[in-house]
């Protein structure tokens, strides 16, 4: 695993997004591994959690859903004290799964609206915890403020401007009441030339003076056009621009034009496609991969260019100028996920609503700058003169890896450089107050208090008995007398010798704590803990388990009514469910507390 995070900032966002319950919002120049960690940290992460993104194309690539469609949300502006009408819309599938989130991974945090971002809040305090900002949920939240920034138009600002001083997320009105922390990583992986990353720096962060202008235009070539050999791609700033170079120069090549259509299983909407559902390619067309090779070889990356050389059926070869072997190139898969709750194991899984299956290329002379975004190029011609938002240029300029490999047909003025004030003054203090190990040692110690404070929470299980009672109570001449007394003995037996117990051990646990914080080196804690482990585990078998093992013979034998018959046999089995897998995680720490032990158990 240390391999995945080989930087400071890099181990010090997974230490804090694995082991503690702090809020996060990880940010950090183009290049600087942002969308690698994320991936990693999937891999690598025991907490139960979900990805979304903004956007489909985001949602696809970072492995999620879009954030509306997840909370089901409608399009349109979130009024602050409106917004909770609209969750009695989210289904019970998606309740059960945010009852058991741990972590929210929210990708492409600067398009996410500060509206939105109370909206999710709003619903996760609903089916989680209403007290707590985001309902307790641990929010990671990945995103460069400098690049792509949310979309407000005028009417929806016109109705929110009474409630947000900015709709970037920083101005979200939950994230506002937590205390998150804010790490930037530095590293650029992107560019190693320290020249052309001061360049980018400047651009990024406004220090825009005469040199840097001078320095980045000495790249201007405005008659530039490559020769047939290179490899470059076109950057513009409007759709329209990119589509008309695209088909242009496929024109241009005098060979049979084949089209590749692409095979869509299940449910994948249009606005997500990761390429064209329908290419046009010819041999010697440019070409860019939109996917990483996930077969051992690794020949191509998402954002490499090669020229096709040759065309079949099921095949496609394409070369690239840095390679001395053509690429065989053949469909790939695109999941597009939903979430749902795995009942037996009480996990959160990924079910696949649909597939999109295509070569994954797409003609590649010229792009959009906001879709180049996440993207590197070797070499690329830019023509931003025209920029309209935050950031674009800044986008444009740092998909390159090198100064040499960027050529502009426009020149850069500070004109076309945007820049949002809201943005550098929040970005300078992000800069400011980078967390040190004090605040990482204090949030292990309060997440870890937290997770052993759950271990000995009995109350869900509480609960789910007297959901048994209610319905046994309300039905009373269809349910026999014998049923109703086994439940009441589990329910007296169950606040007299758990729930009233745990209360005080507690309290235990809080003296020793108090005495010694690090609670996994604690060897008194550890020893309380262990008997703890012991005695409620043997309780739940003995009161639970063992009464209502057999149970469901009786509710069949006994009681004629299918409904309630059917209700009964639900809730006995959510018992069931829940007070084995709270018997499983005591097992698991009756011989010490360790976290990751706990939250593998409880995953």
């Amino acid at each position: 695993m240390s391999e995945c995070f080989n930087t400071p900032q890099l181990k010090l966002a997974f230490d804090f997004a694995e082991y503690t319950g702090r809020h996060i919002f990880l940010t950090g120049k183009a290049g600087t591994g942002k969308t690698t960690f994320l991936h990693n940290f999937k891999k690598n992460s025991s907490k139960r959690m979900i990805v979304v993104a903004p956007t489909g194309v985001a949602a696809i690539n970072a492995g999620g859903m879009t954030i509306h469609s997840f909370f089901q949300f409608p399009f349109g502006p979130h009024i602050p004290e409106l917004t909770p009408l609209n969750v009695h819309k989210i289904n019970s599938t998606k309740r059960d799964i945010i009852g058991n989130l741990d972590l929210l991974v929210i990708d492409e945090i600067s398009m996410v609206r500060a509206d939105l971002l109370d909206a999710i809040d709003s619903t996760l305090r609903r089916f989680k915890n209403r007290l707590l900002p985001f309902g307790g949920v641990q929010l990671l939240m990945i995103g460069d403020l400098q690049q792509l920034a949310p979309i407000v138009p005028k009417d929806e600002w016109g109705l929110l401007k009474e409630y947000y001083n900015t709709l970037f997320f920083f101005g979200s009105k939950a994230l506002k009441e937590s205390q998150y922390i804010k790490i930037e990583l530095t590293h650029i992986f992107r560019q190693k030339d320290d020249t052309f990353i001061q360049l980018l720096n400047n651009i990024r962060d406004n220090k825009i003076d005469t040199k840097t202008l001078n320095d980045i235009n000495k790249r201007y070539q405005p008659n530039f056009f490559p020769s047939e050999d290179e490899d470059y791609i076109t950057l513009t700033t409007h759709n329209r621009q990119a589509m008309n170079i695209n088909q242009t120069r496929l024109d241009d090549i005098h060979k049979k034009e084949h089209i590749k259509v692409a095979r869509i299983e299940g449910d994948f909407p249009e606005h997500a496609y990761p390429t064209d559902a329908e290419l046009s390619l010819k041999v010697g067309a440019q070409v860019m991969f939109v996917k990483n090779d996930s077969s051992e070889n690794k020949q191509f990356y998402n954002g490499k260019i090669g020229r096709i050389t040759k065309i079949s059926k099921n095949q496609i070869y394409v070369k690239c100028a840095e390679d001395s072997d053509k690429i065989l190139v053949e469909r790939m898969e695109w999941t597009n996920i939903k979430y749902t709750m795995d009942e037996e194991k009480k996990k959160i899984k990924e079910d696949i609503l649909g597939i999109f299956i295509q070569f994954p290329l797409k003609l590649a002379w010229a792009i959009t700058i906001h879709k180049s975004q996440g993207l590197t190029f070797e070499k690329a011609i830019i023509d931003a003169n025209a920029a309209f938002a935050h950031g674009q240029v800044y986008v444009a300029l740092s998909r390159c890896k090198s100064l040499e490999g960027m050529v502009l047909i426009s020149e850069i003025t500070r004109y076309c450089i945007k820049h949002d004030s809201e943005v550098l003054r929040y970005m300078s203090d992000v800069e400011k107050n980078i967390p040190e190990k004090s605040h990482l040692d204090q949030s292990k110690y309060e997440f870890q208090l937290a997770m052993v404070k759950e271990l000995f929470d009995f109350n869900s299980i509480d609960q789910l008995v007297l959901a048994c009672l209610e319905i046994i109570s309300k039905n009373q001449n269809s349910i026999p007398k014998s049923i109703a007394k086994i439940f009441i003995q589990i329910y007296l037996s169950l606040t007299n010798d758990i729930v009233n117990v745990s209360q005080r051990f507690e309290n235990q646990i809080l003296r020793l704590v108090a005495e010694n914080s690090n609670i996994e080196e604690n060897q008194y804690l550890q020893e309380r803990i262990q008997k703890g482990c012991v005695y409620f585990s043997e309780k739940l078998e003995s009161i639970i388990l063992e009464v209502i093992q057999d149970i469901n013979n009786d509710i069949n034998n006994d009681i004629n009514n299918k409904q309630i018959k059917k209700t009964l046999k639900r809730d006995i089995n959510a018992l069931k469910k829940n007070v084995s897998a709270k018997k499983s995680c005591l097992q698991a720490c009756n011989k010490g507390f360790r976290v990751n032990t706990y939250l593998n158990v409880r995953q």
